[in-house]
């Protein structure tokens, strides 16, 4: 009944904006006698939720922009022989994003034939921390049973991951988070961020022959406007469905609103502090919501995971780019700080 009043809703309701002013400044260390620093940092990406202007940045070098191995945009700096001891990086823009709203209807779409899933397989191979074991193949076809409708495939995998794993923001004295985005970490755990909440849904699914695809950007929450601090990052996933295209889903929110737990002074704060519009209770709904709908309050910083740059680091693969990868000498450095801030201007 939910999900059909919802549906009626997507429908009929026009998508909200927001609009932000945002900052991402970067600092990076420099060590003393370092011939070589290399940096490749997140800038935001364009797509037809996200209107960007004014795009600005300040550096300590020069800048170029050039496009990973999953093409995202990337910004990108190679300092040599410096006798700096940092390098300092802002960039500064202004968005305007919309929200996603869709009508997932599982009767629009179709089962994947062959030549799509040939021509999608980018999105069906496992990465070095969203595993293809044979455990998930055997848990993926015991939770989607043969099903072959997309839509209905996921919903499967995501309602499963729904009850099944907890936000590690709920009880942070004895759950937590891996720090890679760990499909088999989740799995085992019961638990993590959103990042492991993901993987784990894109094993499932790829398992299942279900393309998918992870995003990374961040939220920008009404908590956090104008307060200059870092607001961290956040992922989500797009799954791809005929004749609907790629869907996206927020599993690890839809348990932060969706499953009772109680508030206490321990997680209070991070409660709200991962939500992308403010935590007022349980709210069933957003279980619906956020299969298929997204929120305006996001900023895109890349997609992808196993990331090669361009040039290409030293290090292998980067795991993601939530913020930025550094390399000193060929060696990747975490000798880095970065702040993101915004404030909401108005509409």
């Amino acid at each position: 009944m939910i999900l059909a009043l919802l549906l009626a809703v997507a429908a009929t309701e026009p998508p909200k904006h927001a609009s932000f002013h945002v900052k991402n400044t970067f600092t990076i260390k420099v060590p003393k006698g370092a011939q070589r620093v290399r940096v490749w940092f997140a800038v935001p990406q364009e797509d037809a939720q996200s209107l960007l202007r004014n795009f600005a940045v300040v550096a300590d070098a020069p800048v170029g922009y050039e496009t990973d191995s999953s093409g995202n945009r990337v910004g990108y700096i190679d300092l040599r022989g410096s006798a700096a001891t940092s390098i300092a990086v802002r960039e500064e823009f202004d968005l305007v994003r919309t929200e996603i709203r869709n009508s997932v209807d599982p009767a629009a779409t179709r089962p994947l034939t062959d030549w799509e899933r040939a021509s999608l397989a980018r999105y069906l191979q496992p990465s070095t921390h969203v595993v293809l074991t044979p455990g998930i193949k055997s848990l993926s076809e015991k939770i989607v049973g043969g099903e072959k409708n997309p839509v209905l495939a996921a919903r499967k995998i995501y309602d499963w991951t729904l009850q099944n794993v907890d936000y590690w923001v709920k009880d942070p004295d004895h759950l937590k988070a891996s720090p890679v985005g760990s499909s088999e970490y989740c799995l085992t755990s019961k638990t993590g961020n959103c990042t492991d909440f993901h993987s784990l849904f894109a094993s499932l699914s790829m398992a299942a022959g279900l393309p998918t695809r992870i995003v990374y950007g961040s939220l920008l929450k009404p908590t956090l406007n104008g307060v200059e601090v870092d607001g961290s990052y956040h992922c989500w996933i797009q799954f791809y469905a005929p004749r609907l295209g790629w869907l996206p889903l927020d599993v690890s929110l839809a348990n932060i609103y969706g499953k009772p737990f109680p508030v206490t002074d321990k997680n209070r704060k991070l409660v709200e502090l991962t939500t992308a519009t403010g935590y007022k209770g349980l709210d069933p709904s957003k279980i619906d919501y956020y299969f298929g709908n997204l929120d305006e309050r996001r900023v895109v910083w890349s997609s992808g995971r196993d990331l090669v740059m361009q040039p290409p680091q030293d290090e292998g693969p980067v795991n993601a780019l939530t913020k930025a990868y550094v390399e000193v000498d060929g060696k990747q450095s975490a000798d880095w700080t970065r702040e993101f801030t915004y404030r909401e201007l108005p509409q």
